[in-house]
């Protein structure tokens, strides 16, 4: 299991130097990466206007809009909760953009004015990846970065 307070203090570690929302989202996709085994994906939709855009990420090619409630990142951003996913092909909707992703979770990040200004997109070709300390430690780091971004 990760050590996911030692991650969130990585990623206050990491805003210090840069607290720009992309620059930190890309080192903090890496740093997932990294850290986390299991993963073919690893990567951050942010909010722009009535969709999410493809923002900094680690692994494949990836869907690069997604309208709010569609699929599992789209269903984050709508219901304003994490979405921990053991078999996406089970998820209505589920939009397919690496047909090797078995397992995700997709957490919501706030800025400082209130509101989902992002969601972090973690896949797995693994079914039922992550775990509910998963969940909890992933909410966690989702909410450091959160502080420590100046949101654009």
């Amino acid at each position: 299991m990760p050590d996911y307070s030692l991650l969130a203090r990585q990623i206050e570690a990491l805003a210090e130097d840069c607290p720009e929302e992309v620059a930190l989202m890309a080192n903090v996709s890496a740093l997932l990466w990294e850290t986390l085994p299991d993963l073919n994906w690893a990567g951050f939709y942010r909010v722009r206007g009535d969709e999410l855009l493809l923002g900094p990420f680690q692994g494949k090619v990836a869907c690069v809009r997604i309208a709010r409630g569609r699929g599992v990142c789209g269903t984050a951003w709508e219901t304003d909760a994490t979405q921990l996913v053991p078999d996406v092909h089970a998820f209505p909707g589920h939009i397919a953009c690496d047909s090797a992703s078995r397992s995700e979770i997709v957490v919501p990040l706030h800025g400082g004015s209130g509101g989902v200004k992002a969601v972090l997109d973690i896949d797995s070709p693994l079914p039922a990846r992550f775990s509910d300390e998963d969940r909890a430690g992933l909410e966690d780091a989702a909410r450091a970065l959160a502080r420590c971004i100046v949101w654009a």
